[in-house]
């Protein structure tokens, strides 16, 4: 929610801007819209960096969390709770893996955000990514983990929005709802599965 607000708010900012901006009515429409969407490509570099840095901020620290609580108790001594130093090649396995996992798969969930929710042009993008790199800073430095993919569909939702319910593909909404309300509880039962499995064969 926080996502979509942030995304309406600077997809009205973005427009506000925009019109006072003077055009003269003796050249081509089209050429300015043109050279509009020019700078906003440009912009997406530094947007698209902002969201690479939220994303290592937030995800990077969801999968690793896990292997850094099972390292504090080993280097404590085994007692739960105790706080230790965070290795540097702990950090490293959980950025390895988030970009081995966008070479290989990542390309699905790009096509998805970029061209399945709504049509999306670099000013369009530049209030989307801007708004979910924002929201996942803010909930980074408050501490809450959060899905950066789920903040960004919320931003671009945001900004399709903005330009009405006909300009959002409804079908692909309902799928990408769809599975969020079944990771849930799908993880959670293959967490229990797995820990039975091996306390079965370890005896642990």
């Amino acid at each position: 929610l926080l996502a979509i607000g942030f995304g309406l708010l600077v997809t009205l900012v973005g427009t506000l801007i925009i019109r006072r901006i003077h055009v003269d009515p003796g050249e081509n429409e089209d050429f300015h819209f043109t050279s509009m969407e020019r700078i906003f490509s440009v912009l997406m570099v530094i947007t698209a960096a902002a969201m690479a840095f939220a994303h290592g901020s937030n995800d990077v620290a969801n999968a690793i969390g896990p292997l850094a609580a099972i390292y504090g108790v080993i280097e404590s001594g085994g007692m739960i709770g105790a706080k230790s130093a965070l290795p540097v090649w702990v950090l490293l396995v959980g950025g390895g893996g988030i970009v081995f996992g966008l070479v290989t798969y990542g390309h699905k969930v790009i096509a998805t955000i970029g061209t399945g929710i709504t049509q999306l042009t670099p000013s369009r993008g530049f209030a989307a990514t801007l708004a979910a790199a924002a929201t996942v800073v803010i909930a980074s430095g408050t501490g809450l983990p959060v899905s950066t993919t789920q903040v960004l569909v919320g931003a671009v939702l945001g900004v399709g929005l903005a330009r009405g319910l006909a300009a959002l593909d409804t079908r692909m909404i309902n799928k990408i709802f769809l599975s969020w309300l079944v990771t849930l509880p799908a993880g959670a039962l293959m967490s229990i599965i797995f820990f039975f499995m091996l306390k079965g064969m370890f005896g642990a």
